[in-house]
């Protein structure tokens, strides 16, 4: 009996070291596995349409390889000279400009204390001022880790090949090892499954939607800058409440303080139809998934941003959301329609 327990014993401890030794060996590329599941996860719709033709499993997976790159490479290897001079335009206009005058221009009973608008003027140069530094050293910090990025891309494309080949597989594994019942086992995937497609569909792939209506209105009307504002503009999309308006609204302001009424006029009637897809799109799309509450949502993400970096914008409200299903696994009681909302009844 000592001898079986000391055994016991010992298997645990060499599975805690070996778990932590794991741990230590993925956590530099932790952040690239999650994104090629994800990706998986959003490509599989095309990955099993496709598969209905060719039946081969490897060569479907590999063009679906062959799709991502060419989705990521090609706007990058156009975009990003762009990106960088309007960002360097961008950056200088900011630091040049005089916010105290625009607000007076703007709002002139407000700012008749000339203290006044000089604080708050001085207060938005600060602000604009590290925003822009903060986006000039992440283009230096990425063209500075190329290298590294080119082997984390790498194992981003490793991990959604085998995902995509192989999901039935590790999703039968993963529920080998979940020490529930089969019917919570069920609930746990179905929850899971219907959140997943409701923050990346719904509030991501949707949100860049958005900021690409936006991002045409900036480019018919001729806004200075407008590939670097649409691309603002589709992570600003991607945040519940906040949306493309975060945008949109200080661009149209600007043109017509700059004499731009008619491109001013544009610019808020694209804003407006990207703000359609948030108030009436979106609620039809997840109106029979299960969802996660907004302000659950908007803090993941803001959290997520802190603790990830940008692709925290999806991780955050993830592990909030199955962490609440764990929770109501636990309790073995209804959720509360506060945190997660249930699908509509047909």
């Amino acid at each position: 009996m000592d001898n079986e327990y000391f055994r016991k014993i010992m298997t645990l401890i060499v599975l805690a070291v070996l778990a932590v030794l794991s741990f230590l060996l993925l956590k530099p590329i932790l952040l690239a596995i999650i994104f090629g599941i994800l990706l998986a996860f959003i490509f599989t719709p095309v990955y099993d349409f496709v598969l209905r033709f060719i039946k081969s499993k490897n060569l479907v997976a590999f063009l679906m390889c062959i799709l991502l790159i060419s989705l990521i490479v090609i706007p990058i290897w156009y975009l990003a000279p762009v990106m960088i001079n309007q960002s360097i335009k961008f950056y200088i206009a900011s630091q040049q400009m005089d916010f105290t005058t625009s607000f007076k221009a703007i709002f002139p009973s407000l700012f008749e204390s000339e203290q006044f608008a000089a604080e708050v003027g001085s207060a938005t140069h600060s602000f604009v001022t590290k925003t822009t530094n903060y986006i000039m050293n992440a283009f230096s910090s990425i063209l500075l880790n190329l290298p590294t990025l080119f082997l984390q891309f790498l194992v981003v494309l490793f991990t959604f090949f085998y995902f995509l080949r192989d999901k039935e597989e590790i999703i039968s594994y993963i529920q080998s090892l979940i020490p529930f019942s089969k019917e919570i086992e069920k609930k746990l995937f179905k929850s899971s499954k219907d959140l997943t497609v409701s923050i990346l569909y719904g509030q991501v792939i949707l949100g860049i939607i958005q900021g690409a209506i936006a991002g045409i209105g900036f480019f018919i009307f001729k806004v200075p800058n407008a590939l670097l504002l649409s691309l603002l503009a589709a992570l600003a999309g991607i945040f519940p409440i906040i949306g493309t308006a975060l945008i949109w609204i200080p661009v149209a302001i600007y043109l017509f303080v700059a004499g731009n009424p008619v491109s001013a006029l544009g610019v808020v009637i694209f804003g407006l139809l990207s703000s359609l897809v948030e108030n009436f799109y979106k609620p039809i799309f997840i109106s029979r998934r299960t969802k996660l509450n907004s302000s659950i949502i908007l803090i993941g993400m803001i959290g997520g941003l802190f603790l990830f970096g940008i692709l925290g914008i999806i991780l955050g409200p993830l592990i909030l959301a199955y962490l609440l299903i764990i929770l109501e696994i636990y309790r073995n009681k209804k959720l509360p329609d506060v945190f997660i909302q249930q699908p509509e009844k047909e």
